[in-house]
């Protein structure tokens, strides 16, 4: 994919979440898992989102059980789950890989147009964070200590 809006990504329940519709907007992109020692992000990720998503920002969650099977459940399981423990409101795609052969297309296209530490474009864990400006272009990619709340500055200059 060489346009950041040609991408597709799955939902629960197999519809299709079109990029096409994040057009003007600046996007977060986040893959996530439940029980992860960074799981309590998701508290710092949803304040984002409630901050922001009346000025044009989209935060997508993309739950992944690639990092030591952190996240283990099923769809509706892990919505749930983020509803309950952490209030999540925001987007959350069906359970995808982001590494190896059968990485979904989203994550191929991020890590092509941003690689992260030492020119590595592999994920290395959970909550590894990807910025996206309102033209498409990934303008950050911030390793999974990086917090939600250290992001607000860069999502504050794009919105």
């Amino acid at each position: 994919m060489s346009n950041f809006y040609n991408l597709k990504a799955k939902l629960p329940g197999g519809k299709e979440y079109d990029f096409e519709q994040l057009k003007g907007k600046v996007v977060l992109i986040v893959n996530v898992a439940s029980k992860c020692g960074f799981t309590p992000q998701y508290k710092g990720l949803q304040a984002l989102h409630d901050k922001y998503k009346d000025k044009d920002f989209v935060l997508l969650g993309f739950p992944c059980n690639q990092f030591g099977g952190q996240e283990p459940e099923e769809d509706g399981g892990i919505a749930t789950f983020c509803e309950l423990n952490h209030g999540v409101a925001f987007p959350l795609m069906a359970k995808s890989e982001v590494n190896g052969d059968n990485a979904n297309a989203v994550y191929q296209y991020l890590k092509s147009q941003k690689s992260g530490l030492l020119g590595l474009t592999r994920i290395k864990w959970n909550f590894e964070k990807f910025l996206i400006d309102k033209e498409g272009k990934v303008v950050g990619r911030w390793a999974s200590v990086t917090t939600p709340e250290t992001l607000d500055a860069e999502i504050a200059k794009l919105v």
